[in-house]
């Protein structure tokens, strides 16, 4: 709207009237120090606070970002104001009369402002009604419903206003109407009639559903969300936009919840009104509800205002339905959490309950038990990754470290995506924490590939265990290939091939290698004797009907079930191809491995970490060690056998 300029004397009175300390405290999370406050700045991001607030000069000032001035500037920044918007409502918040410069021009400035509080005051006294309804013969089903279905009591109904809209089609508008005479426009702006399409009369927006009013972070009514009692869809229908309300910028309870959020540091987002209720019922007073819509950044800004350390948990049911409301809640949340801006968690709650379910079986107790448990947002996600996954299965192995690494790669902090390569790498690893570095260096290659242009570390260590390593991919490739040659057409080796793996803690490296192997584990899992006496050896014509099913992948290894004159000359010298191809995947694992302790040990500052730097030291000498004992431990070169 066009606001008239204001008389001085008007500006200096609210500059007067004005606790600073009050109003940035509805917008950052304060806390005493000294004669001064201090908290987290609401114009940059940070975690350690550098934002102060002094009640005696009453100016704040960031030492971070530099930003400063008295209310009505912070007002004007946070809520991108115009001088004249934030001194008006300052002025109605603290009663200061309004002047305008020109007299004439008081009667449409108060008309202006007067709308909105005319907006505000229809609101509550529609709520008022609803209240009473609920108390009537008419509002008996809905009372029976709050207090025997969703086990509310009287003083919780009575805390959070619930109420009851009537059957008839114009219960409300007769009584805002004809009785309290606001004029139906207003109604309309307030959002509780609506036009007839005839355009000659007016209808309820609300009827027959138990209403659930909607307040402002000051507390005020701006808007409702209704339940419907029978089978009239939808099941919850809210208030339409309007002035006062923008469901994308409301969180429901969040004006009862945010000093409890302050409290314990932590927010609790849940889906429905009726979870926040019965969590605020049960004690549990830092938890809001998104109105059934992906929070927006507005709404997070709103509750990271009064949490210091920026946590969030979210909290939905844990069938596939939840899963999918969570990741819908979620929304643009996500760029915040990718990039460790917020602490995200995700609560799931057992058996497939909602939150309000839950407190009908469980006591508050367990509920804050699951809170502190609840799993870290990318926790969440790689649960949700290998949940009914087998990664014993080659196709479903590779299809997990493909969005592992899709999700690895959204990770802007450096050392939380290194906590998490090696969270999936354990994973992968299937238990055995021996493969894990060899796992996670395969991630990181593909989250972060090596550069040429690597940057040298800022600092000078001792000389690093230098070791030459000359690994062949093609080398490589043919002893693995030789491995699997010999166990699908040797079956007296197989048993000897399995032990060698097991023994020294190798895996195939080249993907198709893999899994074939991975299906051959499948299959001899089944087979009791995988050394077969038969000739016809089940085993070998299973396998190929197994990996028939994969067609992409058998382009890779179909040569491997056939042999030519060279490949069965080869298979007269197994035992020694065997003991061959052993020593050169094992060196090569043992070049991965030392690859991987080199580059974590010059990461590390010695002087700051002494610890960890002698740690890797060591490993990185194992390893060495070990490459030296298998270079003599090979007989005979691998490219005479092959």
């Amino acid at each position: 709207m066009q606001i008239p300029r204001l008389h001085p004397d008007t500006i200096e009175e609210v500059k007067q009237r004005v606790d600073i300390v009050d109003v940035v405290s509805e917008h950052v999370v304060l806390r005493k120090r000294g004669k001064d406050y201090v908290g987290l700045c609401p114009f940059h991001d940070e975690k350690t606070p550098s934002f102060s607030v002094s009640p005696t000069k009453q100016m704040y000032y960031c030492f971070g970002c530099n930003a400063g001035g008295n209310a009505i500037k912070f007002l004007m920044e946070v809520g991108k104001s115009s001088f004249s918007e934030v001194v008006l409502d300052l002025a109605r918040r603290y009663q200061v009369p309004v002047q305008t410069l020109a007299p004439e021009q008081r009667q449409e400035l108060q008309r202006q402002l007067s709308l909105r509080e005319q907006l505000y005051e229809i609101l509550a006294i529609a709520a008022q009604f609803y209240q009473h309804a609920l108390r009537q013969p008419q509002g008996e089903t809905a009372l029976e419903y709050l207090q025997s279905t969703r086990k509310l009591s009287l003083e919780t109904i009575q805390q959070f206003g619930l109420g009851y809209a009537p059957t008839s089609w114009e219960t409300l508008y007769r009584y805002l109407v004809e009785q309290k005479h606001y004029p139906v426009q207003l109604l309309e702006q307030a959002g509780l009639i609506r036009q007839r399409q005839s355009k000659d009369s007016y209808y309820d927006y609300f009827r027959d559903r138990l209403m659930i009013p909607i307040h402002d972070i000051q507390g005020r009514v701006i808007g409702f969300g209704g339940r419907s009692l029978g089978d009239e869809q939808p099941k919850y229908l809210n208030s339409p936009e309007t002035q006062l309300f923008n469901k994308g910028k409301t969180l429901f309870a969040l004006d009862q919840a945010k000093s409890a959020i302050s409290h314990a540091d932590q927010a609790v987002v849940v889906e429905g009104y009726f979870d926040a209720i019965a969590l605020h019922a049960a004690g549990i007073t830092n938890a809001v509800a998104s109105l059934g819509t992906a929070l927006s950044l507005d709404q997070v800004r709103q509750l990271l205002r009064y949490t210091e350390s920026k946590q969030l948990v979210l909290n939905f049911d844990a069938d596939a339905a939840g899963t999918q409301a969570a990741e819908r809640a979620i929304g643009e949340i996500a760029t915040l959490a990718y990039r460790g801006e917020v602490s995200l968690r995700i609560l799931n709650l057992p058996e497939g309950k909602d939150a309000d379910e839950y407190l009908h079986t469980y006591t508050p107790e367990h509920y804050r038990e699951l809170l502190q448990k609840a799993p870290l947002w990318l926790d969440w996600q790689i649960q949700q990754i290998v949940a009914n996954r087998d990664l014993k299965q080659a196709d479903q192995f590779q299809q997990v470290a493909q969005k592992m690494v899709k999700l690895l790669k959204l990770i802007d902090n450096s050392d939380t995506r290194n906590h998490y390569i090696f969270r999936c790498a354990e994973l992968l690893s299937l238990g055995d924490s021996r493969l894990i570095p060899l796992q996670a260096e395969t991630l990181s290659q593909q989250v972060t590939p090596v550069q040429s242009n690597r940057k040298p570390q800022p600092f000078k260590k001792q000389q690093s265990p230098a070791f030459p390593l000359t690994s062949d991919r093609s080398l490589l490739e043919q002893a693995e290939a030789l491995l699997l040659r010999i166990y699908l057409h040797c079956p007296e080796h197989r048993q000897a091939i399995t032990e060698a793996l097991q023994a020294r803690d190798l895996q195939f490296s080249l993907s198709h290698h893999r899994f074939l192997w991975q299906q051959i584990l499948a299959e001899t899992a089944l087979e009791n004797n995988p050394v077969s006496s038969d000739a016809s050896d089940p085993l070998f014509s299973r396998l190929q009907t197994r990996c028939l099913q994969f067609e992409r992948e058998m382009t890779s290894i179909s040569h491997l079930f056939y042999l030519d004159e060279k490949t069965e000359h080869d298979l007269l010298r197994a035992t020694q191809g065997v003991q061959a191809a052993i020593a050169c995947m094992e060196r090569v694992m043992c070049e991965k491995r030392y690859r991987l302790y080199l580059e974590l040990w010059e990461a590390i500052d010695p002087k700051e970490d002494p610890e960890r730097s002698r740690s890797y030291y060591e490993l990185l000498y194992t390893e060495q060690r070990r490459l030296q004992q298998l270079d003599r431990q090979r007989q005979f070169s691998l490219t005479d056998l092959i």
